[in-house]
This record gives C-alpha cells, structure tokens and sequence, in this order.
C-alpha cells in the first residue's frame, strides 16, 4: 500500500526487503529491491545509497521473536546492537534511524502516503460499548498506557476490570487469544500507541485479522486512540465487527 500510493506520487522506489518477513509481492510494486537477511544493516544501507536514497519509510513488520532465532548481523549491525542497552521496538528502531541519518538517509512517517489510514475518533460499529466495557475500557487504558511507557507493547486484554493477558514478544493477536481465553467471554481489547512514540514508526495498527481473533474468543470491545492508530481493511473489518457483535472504538 505504501508503495502503490508513493508511486502514484511520482517517486522512485527502491525496497529492502527482509528473507522471510517482507511478502514477495512487494516485488511487483516497486522499482528495485533488494532482499537482506534480519541484521544485515550494512547492506541495507548500502543498498539505499546506491540509488541515491535520501528519504526512507518503514513499513510492514517483522516478528519479535526473530531476535532469538540465531540473527547473524553483518559489521555495521553488530556495531549497533552492541551499543543499544535494552533490546526493545523503539530502541532497536531508533538505533537503525541513527545508522541511516549518519548516512544522510532521512528516515519519514510510515503513513507519509498514507494518512486515510489513521482512525478518526468515534464509534465505528453500530454497537456501541456497554456501561461496564466502558468501565473496562478506562481501567485498561491507563495500564496500556503504563505498558507502552516501558517500551513492552501495545496491546492489554481486560475484563472486570481485571488485566488478563498484556502483550510482550508474542504481539496482539497472542495477546489476544491468551487474554479471551481466561475471560471466557466479553474480552475489552485496548491497543494505544506508547506515551513516547516515534510516531515515524512502530505505530499501532488493527485489522481485518485482528477482529477474525476476537471473535475466536468471544472478545466484545476493541478500543483505539484516534488520529494514532492505522487501520486496514477498514470496511471489510467494520461489517464483520457488526455481523459478530463487537464494539470498535476510538479514543
């Protein structure tokens, strides 16, 4: 998506994509790519620089747990990862965003092209939350918060007010599963963005999946803060809320 809307404002685009992470299909949206292995920074810096980059977005994701999955980081992302303290989202990003401003590589919003993406406030299912989910969701919002201050994650699950499940290297959908599980039913769901977010990158986003994972659990709230969360599938996402009951709501 960021790729198709770049280029329908005329630009150039040069991808690096990560073996395993990136869907193949990137491929076929842009200009050139180029495929690098998890850690390999020297590479990707070198590959921007090569087709004369001066602007780059981060897009899509890669999987928490990949760090523990035997990365070989080449010499320049070793030197970084040796001078990071806490291996957590914004610290390793912001690292990479110094690596590549040290090259004179400009690092914008992952919504630069994008910005229809970002949830406007209201409710956006038929059904609004009840009196009690509005009690969890001011319960759990705070925590989330709290959460996100850490630099843990985004996600919390309550009920009753009652922290069931808060989201750590799993990422939301575990979360969620986990948190639904142990509710039974009637799960409040609570994405925020962090407190501190760079809000160039790692921004929370919701979907299509992620309603498909409440439903599994019976989960009934799903709350957001507006204007900082992307949302995708938008439509398609908000008639399967309304056929399955559940509350989507932006703060």
């Amino acid at each position: 998506m960021a790729a198709d809307a770049a280029k329908k404002k005329g630009f150039n685009i040069i991808a690096v994509a990560h073996i395993g992470e990136t869907d193949s299909i990137l491929a076929e949206k842009v200009d050139e790519i180029i495929w690098i292995k998890l850690g390999q920074l020297g590479r990707l810096i070198k590959s921007l620089k090569k087709f004369g980059v001066c602007k780059a977005l981060m897009a899509g994701s890669i999987k928490k747990r990949r760090m523990f999955e035997g990365i070989k980081p080449d010499l320049t992302g070793a030197a970084v990862i040796s001078r990071l303290a806490i291996f957590h989202d914004d610290n390793i990003l912001k690292a990479v965003d110094r690596a590549l401003a040290k090259e004179g590589i400009e690092v914008i919003s992952s919504a630069s092209f994008l910005s229809e993406l970002f949830v406007a406030p209201g409710c956006l299912t038929k059904r609004k939350p009840s009196r009690s989910e509005k009690e969890d969701i001011k319960f759990g919002w705070d925590m989330a918060k709290e959460l996100g201050r850490l630099d843990i994650g985004q996600c919390i699950v309550v009920r009753k007010k009652t922290v069931l499940a808060i989201e750590a290297i799993e990422g939301t959908d575990e979360t969620i599963r986990r948190g639904g599980e142990l509710a039974k039913e009637k799960a409040v769901v609570i994405k925020l963005c962090k407190p501190n977010q760079d809000l160039r990158f790692d921004l929370p986003t919701i979907g299509l999946e992620t309603l498909k994972t409440m439903s599994l659990v019976k989960a009934s709230v799903l709350a957001v803060e507006a204007g900082k969360t992307l949302v995708f599938d938008r439509e398609e996402m908000v008639k399967y809320a309304d056929n399955a009951g559940i509350s989507i709501i932006s703060i």
